[in-house]
C-alpha cells in the first residue's frame, strides 16, 4: 500500500509551527503538525512580541483576540541597584510605523490557545498531539517522518514534500540533518518568577530594567493579574533556592508594599540559561528550520519568539509559491540567505544590551549613572531604540538593490492607514504589490490585478509618499510577507517584475 505524501508537515505546535500552517493554510496548502504534547504546554515562557510581529498576528486572523489578552507597554526604564530612574524611553501605546504598539506584552500559552483554536477555520490542517517525532529520512522525492503515539505507543509514519522543523531549542529534526548549533558566547543562569496577584502594584506601566552587574533584574506586567520578575542567579543559587514565597521575598519585596505581598500567589519559578546561539545551516534538501530550532536569542530585546515568527512569515509564501507551481523552486534559497543573517543581527543587539545593563561591575553602574540619561535625550538614539524598525534582510534573489544604495529594498513597508482608515497590511500582506507615487496605465493595472498583485497609490502629502521619498524612490514592488523586493523610478520594470501568485485568504 502506497503512502500518501502531504505536502508539508510541521515538526512542534509551538508559535513559530502554528503560525507557518495557518500562513499556508491561507494559501491553501495543506499541512500536518506532530505535537508530542496533546495540549498547550502550560509554562509561561515568551511575554514578549514588538509591532512587526504583531503585524503578523493580525494576518492570521486573531489580532483583536490577541489584544483582549495583551497590555501595551509604555516603554522601558533603566534603574540603577536603588530603582532610581536613569533613563526612560517612551514607547505610543497606540503604535506608529506598523500601526500597532511597539511592545505588546501577554502570557505565551494564552497565545498558544488562540492560535489553536484559529486553526479551527482552516481545514487543511491537521493538528496531532501525543506524537513524538523519532526518526527524519530525506528520500528521493519526499520525507518520510516517523513518529511514535505517545498514548498507545504505536509507532507510525508520514511522507511529506516538504518538512519544517519547529521543534525548540533541542530540535530533533535539527541533529536529524546534521545541523549543530553555533555557539556566539553568552550564557547566564536567570530565575524566572511568575506572579498573579489582584493587588494594584502601582508601577508605571512598561519595562523596568535593573542594571546592576551584581544582581540583574527585569520587572514587567504581563496581564491583568499577572507580572514578572526575572532575576540573574548568583553562582552556586538554582530555582531550588527560591521554591515559594517566604524564599523569594528578598528578591520581590522592594518592589511591593506588605499588604500587597500578602495578596501574591506564585505562578511559577524556574531557572533558565539565556543563550546566544545560532544553527550552521537552516536547511538540507526539503527539511528547513524555524524559530528556536534554528536561533536562540537572549531576552534583553524580547525578539525570541518573534523571530520564529518572521521565520514563518519569510518562508511560507515562498513554499506556498513552489508548491502551486507559481514560483521556481530556486526562491526556497532565499530563505537562509535572508533570515539567517537578520536573527544574527537580532543576537548580537540582544548580547549588547544585555552586556550593557548587566556588566562592569561598580565602574560599570558608574559609566551607566552618566550616560544612560544622556542617551535618553538623544532624538536620534531613542528614536532607534523604539521606532520598532529591524534591520533590513540581505540582499538575495528577492531582495535586490544596487550595491552602493540599497533605498528601502528589504525593508518592512510601513503599515501607513489609506485614506479610506485602511491600514496597508489590510491590501498588500499575502500578495504582491506595487506602491507608487506615479500612475500606471490602466493595461499595468490590469495586468497586475490579472497576477493576483495590486496597485496602491501614493499620493502626494500621504505617509507612504513620503516613505517613497525618503527611500529615493517613486515606486517599489512588495513581496507578500511586506517586504521591499526592489525600488526605484522605472516604474513599467517594477510592473513587469510582478510574478503570478495567487494571494492567501485569511478565512
Amino acid at each position: 500500500m502506497t503512502m500518501r505524501t502531504i505536502p508539508v508537515v510541521l515538526v512542534g505546535a509551538g508559535p513559530a509551527g502554528l503560525t507557518a500552517a495557518t500562513l499556508l493554510a491561507q494559501y491553501g496548502i495543506e499541512s500536518l503538525i506532530l505535537e508530542r504534547w496533546e495540549g498547550v504546554y502550560p509554562q509561561p515562557r515568551a511575554v514578549h512580541l514588538d509591532g512587526e510581529i504583531r503585524r503578523i498576528v493580525e494576518r492570521l486572523g486573531v489580532g483583536d483576540e490577541f489584544d483582549a489578552i495583551s497590555r501595551p507597554a509604555l516603554g522601558l526604564r533603566l534603574i540603577d541597584p536603588d530603582r532610581r530612574v536613569l533613563a526612560q524611553f517612551d514607547r505610543d501605546p497606540d503604535g506608529d510605523r506598523n500601526g500597532h504598539p511597539e511592545a505588546n506584552l501577554f502570557d505565551q500559552p494564552e497565545l498558544e490557545a488562540i492560535l489553536r483554536a484559529n486553526l479551527s477555520r482552516y481545514p487543511s490542517v491537521t493538528l496531532r498531539g501525543g506524537a513524538e517525532v523519532t526518526a527524519v529520512t530525506i528520500e528521493s522525492d519526499c520525507v518520510r517522518v516517523d513518529f511514535a503515539d505517545r498514548a498507545t505507543g504505536r509507532d507510525e509514519s508520514v511522507r511529506a514534500g516538504y518538512l519544517l522543523g519547529c521543534d525548540g531549542a533541542n530540535s530533533l529534526v535539527r541533529d536529524e540533518i546534521g545541523a549543530r548549533m553555533q555557539d556566539l558566547r553568552f550564557a547566564q543562569r536567570w530565575l524566572v518568577v511568575d506572579i498573579a496577584t489582584t493587588a494594584d502594584l502601582g508601577h508605571w506601566e512598561g519595562v523596568h530594567q535593573v542594571c546592576d552587574p551584581k544582581r540583574a533584574a527585569t520587572y514587567m506586567r504581563i496581564g491583568k493579574t499577572r507580572y514578572r520578575w526575572e532575576f540573574r542567579l548568583l553562582p552556586g543559587e538554582t530555582a531550588a533556592d527560591f521554591r515559594d514565597l517566604p524564599q523569594l521575598r528578598p528578591l520581590i519585596a522592594p518592589w511591593l508594599d506588605t499588604a500587597a505581598f500578602e495578596r501574591l500567589e506564585l505562578v511559577r519559578v524556574a531557572e533558565y540559561t539565556f543563550r546566544a546561539q545560532l544553527a550552521d545551516r537552516w536547511r538540507k534538501g526539503p527539511v528547513f528550520l524555524l524559530g528556536d530550532a534554528a536561533h536562540l536569542t537572549p531576552p534583553f530585546i524580547g525578539q525570541g519568539m518573534g523571530a520564529g515568527l518572521r521565520d514563518a512569515a519569510n518562508l511560507t509564501w515562498k513554499l506556498a509559491g513552489v508548491l502551486r507551481g507559481e514560483l521556481a523552486g530556486s526562491v526556497l534559497d532565499t530563505y537562509e540567505t535572508e533570515r539567517k543573517p537578520h536573527a544574527r543581527a537580532m543576537i548580537r543587539l540582544a548580547k549588547l544590551t544585555g552586556a550593557t545593563m548587566t556588566q562592569g561591575g561598580e565602574f560599570g553602574n558608574h559609566l551607566r549613572g552618566l550616560i544612560a540619561p544622556r542617551l535618553a535625550r538623544v532624538p536620534g538614539f531613542a528614536r532607534m531604540l523604539t521606532s520598532g524598525e529591524s534591520p533590513p534582510l540581505r540582499r538575495s534573489d528577492l531582495v535586490i538593490a544596487p550595491l552602493l544604495r540599497r533605498g528601502l529594498a528589504g525593508r518592512l513597508t510601513p503599515n501607513d492607514r489609506l485614506s479610506d482608515g485602511r491600514p496597508v497590511d489590510d491590501i498588500v500582506a499575502g500578495r504582491f504589490a506595487i506602491i507608487t507615487a506615479l500612475d500606471p496605465p490602466e493595461a499595468e493595472r490590469t495586468r497586475i490585478a490579472q497576477r493576483g498583485g495590486v496597485v496602491l497609490p501614493a499620493a502626494p502629502g500621504t505617509a507612504l509618499h513620503r516613505w517613497l521619498r525618503r527611500g529615493h524612490a517613486s515606486a517599489a514592488l512588495v513581496r507578500p510577507d511586506g517586504t521591499v523586493q526592489r525600488c526605484g523610478t522605472n516604474l513599467s520594470a517594477l510592473c513587469a517584475a510582478v510574478p503570478r501568485f495567487a494571494p492567501g485568504d485569511r478565512g
